[in-house]
């Protein structure tokens, strides 16, 4: 009998159908000579420092650091997990062959051979590896499956986050606890701590900032605001001197410019990308972004959703305008693309840039029934897609430069010829202000009079982190980057992955290292203090931390090792072990400030009016997350997006 097991039961229903394992049995479908069983993700995991070692059982100083030889795993003790594992190494003693089905990423192979490990697998092992779930991609992932050497060093790059983080987590947490704390626990980690390192860094920009005066020279002629090449003037008196130069004086136009450009559609979404433009568009937290999407996932109507490339393989391209047809839905604007063969750019097809999975696109499948938060994210995966294959955005940009006395002004517009895929995505894509705009006709050496001014401005802080940009600035470890291509160098040294940057967001949400105000997130006082108490810059620079990143995917790449990555990483923990332990500071770490302010929910788009009856919120926006109807039940109101992880609910008046 072959075994087959998946990391979710949907999944293991999804490729129990294609293989006809139909009958439903305890823990596990049968069927064809297949036998398809799951896991619930996390079955197993490395055990806690008593487990290790007994004597490490006490939170004491004098214990640190711990660094086991080995590093023991074991099931997790919740009863179900206990059962589910106890039916899958039965399963797999019985077994002929065992098809790793699980998600195919690092963290799947690291789930799957856990439990292998711990089952005691003893015959061949294949892997199924895949992008979507649809039949055409499980069949076809059936018929060609790999051998599961050919993962070793993806298992060894997820071993290497699974023990570097354990090493460094479980150390540094009681290190920091134990000298620190005064009773509170303090929560460190690889990738956490310099995430809020960042955002406290920002807090601070922000609180230090003083804002200064500033002038810009300006003069109205035909109609239009030219700028004077000053820019910026800091000194009143010096912009008070350069006005009264132009006041009285004649423009005339010295130079007309005009020249066509085309601007190229954005890229088709990563991980990181979608969360970013949920936040924006609908205020979705990273998290409840990556759960959306992998549920689209599974219900087959998009593919693999923890990528990190914006690329897809050329075999992809003769699927593409199948897709698109199924996709009229979703827009019109699908069947322009049909007369005339797909562009094959190298923005979009680029088999270099993709190692697991391609960028994320829609299957093809039909939806069904999705809910608000799914009908959103679907849409913007496949209207991303049919971007992509559309024309360029068309424009005229025209450049005016003029002169007044001995001051030389210029002004720039921009006029849309033909809007190509801005028609699709509309304003979303169009942020350039002042630049979007119609000139009037302008000939050189012509002259005229003009009005003069002074416009008086502040400067400003920096703005506060959103999750949104908080993703872009882990993407490219703590740099502030807009040009796709340079962000995209620069991913191989971000912090996290992108399945877990929304993990390390929630994490810090729930140790009250920071909280949610409105769409900012803002450090708690007791966030600042305990990065202002770590000194060593490998815990806090999202620099350092994104080389560890780098090391990790070398490993994948077989160009660094295991066993290198842990020896470095044990010296350094034991280093700042010593450090600590020295620290005569005396420094105590209060409880976390709660911001009472805060938005209580993530994706609350609408103020939470507590004074209104249940009766008057009838059919109106839900108070808490700002999506969902409020709806009469039997014994409370309650929202329509329940389903999703709302948990509205008011009794009857």
């Amino acid at each position: 009998m072959i075994v087959c097991i998946a990391e979710k039961p949907s999944v293991a229903a999804s490729i129990a159908k294609v293989l006809g394992a139909s009958t439903r049995k305890n823990g596990y479908f049968e069927g064809h000579g297949y036998q398809v069983t799951w896991a619930f993700g996390h079955l197993c995991g490395i055990k806690e420092p008593k487990e290790q070692n007994p004597a490490w059982g006490p939170w004491q100083l004098s214990l640190l650091p711990m660094i086991p030889k080995q590093y023991k795993i074991g099931v997790y003790p919740e009863k179900s997990i206990r059962t589910q594992f106890g039916i899958i190494k039965k399963l797999y003693h019985d077994a002929s062959e065992i098809v790793n089905c699980g998600d195919a990423g690092q963290e799947g192979e690291v789930i799957q051979r856990y439990i292998m490990e711990l089952a005691g697998v003893r015959c061949p092992v294949k892997r199924l590896w895949i992008s979507s779930l649809t039949e055409e991609s499980i069949r076809e992932g059936f018929a060609h499956l790999h051998e599961q050497s050919e993962y070793d060093s993806l298992y060894e790059a997820g071993l290497a986050r699974s023990r570097g983080d354990w090493l460094l987590g479980m150390n540094c947490t009681r290190l920091y606890t134990c000298k620190f704390g005064g009773g509170s626990v303090l929560s460190i980690g690889r990738v956490q701590t310099p995430t809020l390192a960042m955002i406290v860094s920002r807090d601070r920009e922000i609180s230090d900032f003083k804002p200064s005066p500033y002038w810009t020279l300006q003069t109205v002629f035909k109609g239009a605001t030219f700028t004077s090449d000053h820019g910026r003037i800091t000194d009143k008196r010096k912009a008070q001197e350069l006005l009264e130069s132009v006041k009285g004086t004649t423009f005339a136009i010295t130079h007309v410019e005009q020249k066509k450009g085309q601007e190229l559609p954005p890229q088709l979404y990563d991980l990181t990308a979608l969360q970013v433009d949920c936040n924006k568009k609908f205020g979705f937290s990273a998290d409840t972004t990556l759960k959306t999407l992998q549920s689209l996932y599974e219900k087959k109507l998009t593919t693999y959703p923890r990528v990190d490339t914006r690329y897809l393989t050329h075999d992809i391209y003769d699927k593409c305008p199948g897709i698109l047809r199924t996709l009229t839905d979703i827009t019109p604007l699908v069947t322009e693309l049909a007369p005339r063969p797909l562009t094959k750019s190298p923005r979009v097809f680029n088999d270099n840039k993709v190692t697991d999975h391609h960028a994320l696109m829609p299957t093809g499948e039909k939806a069904g029934t999705l809910t608000e938060f799914e009908r959103k994210v679907y849409a913007l995966v496949c209207k991303r897609f049919i971007s992509v294959f559309m024309p360029p955005c068309v424009y005229a940009q025209t450049v005016v430069q003029g002169t007044a006395g001995n001051e030389k002004f210029k002004v720039t517009g921009k006029t849309i010829l033909d809007a190509g895929w801005k028609k699709l995505l509309g304003a979303d894509a169009d942020d350039d202000g002042e630049k979007n705009k119609t000139l009037p006709v302008f000939h050189e050496g012509e002259e005229g009079s003009h009005t003069p001014s002074l416009l008086r401005k502040m400067t400003t802080p920096p703005k506060p982190y959103t999750e949104a940009s908080l993703l872009q600035a882990m993407e490219t470890a703590g740099k502030f980057v807009e040009d796709e291509a340079l962000r995209d160098a620069l991913k191989e040294n971000g912090i996290g992955r992108p399945a877990t940057r929304a993990a390390i967001i929630e994490t810090l949400l729930k140790r009250k290292y920071i909280v949610r105000d409105r769409k900012n997130l803002v450090s708690t006082a007791t966030g600042r203090q305990l990065i202002d108490t770590i000194k060593d810059k490998m815990l806090i620079s999202p620099e350092t931390t994104g080389q560890w990143e780098r090391k990790l995917r070398m490993i994948e790449k077989k160009q660094f090792t295991l066993s290198r990555f842990m020896e470095e990483l044990g010296e350094q923990v034991t280093r700042i072990c010593a450090e600590v332990k020295g620290d005569t500071t005396g420094t105590t770490i209060g409880a976390a400030s709660v911001n009472k302010n805060a938005v209580p929910d993530e994706r609350m788009m609408t103020p939470y009016r507590r004074s209104l009856p249940g009766a008057k919120l009838l059919n109106t926006t839900c108070p808490v997350c700002g999506i969902g109807t409020v709806k009469r039940g039997r014994y409370s109101y309650f929202c329509t997006n329940h389903n999703n992880g709302c948990n509205f609910k008011k009794p009857l008046d």
